[in-house]
């Protein structure tokens, strides 16, 4: 544990040791506003909720979380450092864990400096802010599925651009599995079991039931799983580098 605490604050503080931090928390912020205020017409809508907020977030974390992860090992093997990183006495898993973390409590970060929105709702009505919070944990738990995709990708290549593009592709076929226009073009000749198969993976369903306040379990254990499944990917694909596979 204190090594993967180690490469956490290592991590997370290198952020902060370059504008990388601030210009992604500008454009997080920035665009969690327009698509909130302006492009979802909140003041317009009449009801005191956050919907409007939440329903932009899986499409703003399909390009953001990505961009926040192409770098962690991408970069590592482009300086050449990823040898040296290996080397040093702790283990894998630790490593992995601990850059991960680092990034995702970046996006956590983020996440949270959108509370002004949060307080601009409660003064203006009265909404069910278990709900909210509900949701915000639900986004919460959607961009670390992001992440964990992206950081997967980006420790099979040390160009940042391909490890960029490939990540938002995949992020994308979970974003969209279970929209209509997908599960239509496979019921046609699919058995049933795999069009419900492929729609269980959708991102967007499992995040709008958190977010409509139903903390099922189910959902947090869908996207839990999935952390975990790519986080081993990485280990995997890490210790084939590392034995020189």
């Amino acid at each position: 544990m204190n090594a993967m605490l180690s490469v956490f604050q290592r991590e997370f503080k290198s952020y902060f040791a370059t504008p990388i931090a601030f210009v992604f928390l500008i454009i997080f912020l920035f665009a969690m506003g327009v698509f909130t205020f302006y492009i979802g017409n909140f003041y317009n809508n009449g009801v005191a909720d956050l919907q409007t907020f939440f329903g932009f977030h899986s499409w703003l974390y399909l390009f953001l979380m990505p961009a926040l992860a192409m770098r962690l090992w991408a970069e590592e093997r482009r300086s050449g450092t990823m040898e040296l990183l290996l080397t040093l006495p702790m283990p894998l898993w630790a490593t992995v864990f601990g850059k991960y973390l680092a990034a995702w409590a970046f996006a956590g970060l983020a996440l949270a400096l959108t509370f002004p929105i949060w307080i601009t709702v409660n003064y203006l009505g009265n909404p069910d802010n278990g709900v909210i919070f509900a949701s915000y944990l639900g986004s919460f738990l959607m961009a670390g599925a992001y992440l964990a995709i992206g950081t997967a990708i980006s420790s099979a290549t040390s160009n940042q651009v391909i490890a960029f593009v490939i990540s938002v592709v995949v992020c994308f076929l979970f974003t969209v599995a279970g929209a209509t226009a997908v599960t239509d073009a496979f019921q046609g000749w699919a058995p049933v079991q795999l069009v419900d198969a492929i729609s269980s993976f959708s991102f967007i369903s499992h995040f709008n039931a958190v977010s409509a306040g139903v903390i099922d379990l189910r959902d947090m254990v869908f996207f839990l799983s999935l952390i975990g499944l790519f986080l081993y990917a990485n280990i995997l694909i890490i210790d084939l580098t590392k034995s020189g596979g």
